[in-house]
């Protein structure tokens, strides 16, 4: 496939969420291939961008064709028509000629959080590519579950369920390829590891690759729920969390899919190498 990047006169990358698991991994791709980037987020990144300040959006869409897009903010009470949509049709009218959104599993259905976004891509008018992640592995070590992996006890109402935790490196490698390859366009790619583990093997795995004592215990979902409120997470997506990790416990996570290999054309990278590598770079020290 040839570079739709450098046909096109090295036009600028926007990556929102430019901080985060996949945004990271995304724009130090894209810089190492020598590719023009800018990250945007509501701190931290080089243009300020809040999806709910329309103001900030222009600044940091000036001179974009193609835009890495990610909304954060899932809680019910959040008006996503005028934040994702909003900024795609900006985007669009802008010049941006290229849209890769990142969603999540069942975000085709009505009432999902990310439904909207996902419409308004399709909608656009422009080249576009949705990519559907299942959990990400990098949640064990840099998102809510690496507390639990530090202190030993990882407690999610998960039961024997299993799920085939995506490396958010292979996230950020199809990214890339929709970002500056042609023959993406159109695509709905549902991201996938190789194969469904469970949470107490996840555990297990981690615990011999850093010989510290980490086991998975199965809670009660209302209870799930009262510790993340008491956290300070809203009600509506602590709920939202919880219903998605029960959904595992019941089954309902544990379906592969080939979207790393359909856009790749190699297959997914493995837990036991997350785990390994991840290991191996002291995050769990």
């Amino acid at each position: 496939m040839h570079s739709w990047g450098c046909l096109d006169g090295m036009k600028t990358i926007l990556v929102l969420g430019g901080t985060g698991k996949t945004g990271s991994r995304l724009t130090r791709r894209l810089k190492a291939a020598g590719l023009p980037v800018r990250t945007a987020s509501r701190t931290g990144g080089d243009f300020r961008l809040d999806l709910d300040d329309p103001a900030s959006w222009t600044p940091a869409l000036a001179g974009v064709t193609a835009v890495y897009l990610m909304e954060p903010n899932l809680s019910a009470s959040t008006d996503h028509q005028a934040r994702i949509p909003q900024l795609v049709s900006e985007a669009v009218t802008a010049g941006v000629r290229r849209l890769v959104l990142l969603s999540a599993p069942r975000a085709g259905e009505d009432g999902h959080p990310l439904h909207a976004a996902e419409q308004a891509v399709r909608a656009s008018g422009v080249d576009w590519t949705i990519l559907r992640p299942q959990w990400f592995a990098q949640n064990f070590s840099e998102g809510p579950w690496r507390h639990g992996i530090l202190a030993g006890t990882l407690a999610l109402p998960t039961g024997d369920g299993r799920t085939p935790f995506v490396d958010a490196e292979d996230i950020a490698e199809v990214a890339v390829a929709a970002l500056t390859e042609d023959g993406h366009s159109g695509r709905i790619y549902e991201l996938t590891g190789p194969r469904a583990i469970s949470f107490g093997e996840a555990a297990d795995l981690i615990a011999r690759a850093t010989a510290r004592p980490v086991r998975h215990v199965d809670v009660d979902p209302a209870d799930f729920v009262e510790r993340q409120v008491a956290a300070g997470v809203s009600p509506d997506v602590a709920q939202l969390l919880t219903e998605l990790l029960v959904a595992i416990r019941n089954g309902a996570g544990a379906a592969l899919s080939d979207g790393v290999e359909r856009a790749l054309g190699r297959p997914p990278r493995t837990f036991e190498t997350f785990v390994t590598e991840t290991a191996a770079a002291g995050h769990w020290d």
